[in-house]
């Protein structure tokens, strides 16, 4: 843990001294065009010039064999229109991971959820792929220091690799989580945010929240957890791992053992948890995300929970995130992004 806050606090000091302007700036361009929302790019997205982020720099290290990727190139394009905001997000990933805590049966005719946690106690072995995006809403001193201004490691007490809260009370960040299994096949993000919270008793996950709203998913357990509680009906391949809302039946064990049950149940986010709209795909080793939002969200809490792109002249700091099949670890860049329209 010492070798982790040094690192960090190594990191922290390079932002702060030296990442006083944006070192990529993604132009949004205009389209009167109208985008399908599907998980590929149409014409539409040729008029939009991409940045590339390198994401090479892992939280840290687990020490239970960890095989996920190192590096990463994430290809960024945006657009706009009056009402929306769109990106279209590429990257390479030579596994597709869906396996999220799922259920194998035992050759002795039992259950079992598979995981293999670390010695933070989180999970990197059977997770899902994620993708997110750190925005800031009015949080001092992001545009410097990017998302490494929200990530406190050294806390006393406290195991975890990570927390997420902001410097001071009422600055606030808008966090778009992408998780693969949980969200994206109802075709959203989870969108959450971060505050400055440090009290567990409060908010278990410190300061990060999801926004005002309700649905998304939960464990597909049963009572005693010895086995799913729910399965679904003619599944296809990618149903192995997660139950979706129109054909969860209650789980009948009729399966044999090795055969797969998913160890989470999922259903569609409303309200403000559901701002963010997606579409996926996955081909030939790469993910490809093509996502919108309004420009301008409503609702309860949503100015203080999203970025509002309501000033175009205006510039919109970010950061980006990749986790390969990792509950908290991640693939992170140092160099700060902007976002401006055109």
């Amino acid at each position: 843990m010492k070798k982790l806050v040094l690192f960090f606090a190594a990191a922290l000091a390079v932002l702060s001294t030296s990442a006083m302007a944006a070192d990529q700036t993604l132009f949004s361009t205009r389209t009167d065009k109208p985008i399908v929302l599907d998980g590929t790019a149409e014409k539409a997205w040729d008029k939009a010039k991409e940045i590339v982020v390198t994401v090479d720099n892992l939280v840290y290290e687990p020490n239970n064999g960890y095989k996920g990727m190192k590096e990463t190139d994430v290809h960024i394009k945006s657009l706009h229109d009056d009402k929306n905001v769109y990106f279209l997000i590429t990257y390479k990933d030579p596994t597709q991971s869906l396996a999220r805590f799922p259920w194998v049966k035992q050759k002795d005719g039992s259950w079992k959820k598979l995981a293999n946690k670390d010695t933070t106690g989180h999970e990197n072995t059977f997770y899902e792929d994620k993708f997110s995006i750190y925005w800031n809403i009015n949080t001092k001193g992001f545009e410097n220091e990017g998302c490494m201004i929200s990530c406190h490691l050294d806390i006393k007490g406290d195991k975890s690799a990570g927390r997420k809260f902001t410097p001071s009370e009422g600055e606030t960040i808008d966090m778009w989580h992408a998780k693969y299994v949980r969200s994206m096949p109802m075709g959203m993000f989870d969108d959450q945010y971060v505050d400055s919270n440090t009290d567990p008793k409060k908010n278990k996950s410190w300061g990060r929240k999801g926004d005002t709203g309700k649905g998304g998913y939960k464990n597909n357990d049963n009572a005693d957890k010895s086995a799913p509680a729910f399965m679904n009906l003619n599944p296809t391949a990618d149903e192995r791992y997660y139950v979706t809302p129109d054909k969860k039946v209650p789980f009948v064990d009729n399966f044999k053992a090795g055969d797969v049950v998913p160890g989470i149940s999922i259903s569609p986010m409303r309200g403000g948890r559901a701002d963010i709209l997606s579409r996926i795909e996955y081909k030939d080793g790469q993910w490809t995300l093509e996502v919108v939002r309004a420009l301008k969200t409503e609702g309860e809490n949503a100015d203080t929970q999203d970025v509002q792109f309501v000033d175009k002249s205006k510039a919109y700091p970010f950061g980006i995130a990749v986790f390969d099949n990792s509950q908290i670890n991640h693939l992170f860049h140092n160099d700060t992004l902007e976002l401006r329209f055109k």
